[in-house]
């Protein structure tokens, strides 16, 4: 997990409790407001998941041609 990923989880949190309060006094305005905060959550959360795919496809790639370099000099 990387910043992405939690400023995401915690944006997307915090989007729901105020969409949903907006929900309970009638505010339209908090209630639009919590769901752009939820987008924006999400997409901070995907993100950061690529970050991380990326991050460790090249970690992968490094170990495989670690273990490449070592059958290859036998």
């Amino acid at each position: 997990m990387n910043k992405d990923n939690l400023k995401g989880s915690m944006d997307d949190a915090a989007g729901r409790v105020k969409r949903q309060v907006g929900e309970w006094t009638g505010d339209s305005k908090a209630q639009a407001e919590g769901g752009a905060q939820q987008v924006k959550g999400k997409a901070e959360k995907a993100w950061g998941n690529v970050k991380d795919a990326v991050r460790d496809a090249d970690h992968g790639n490094r170990t495989e041609d670690r273990t490449d370099d070592n059958t290859n000099r036998r």
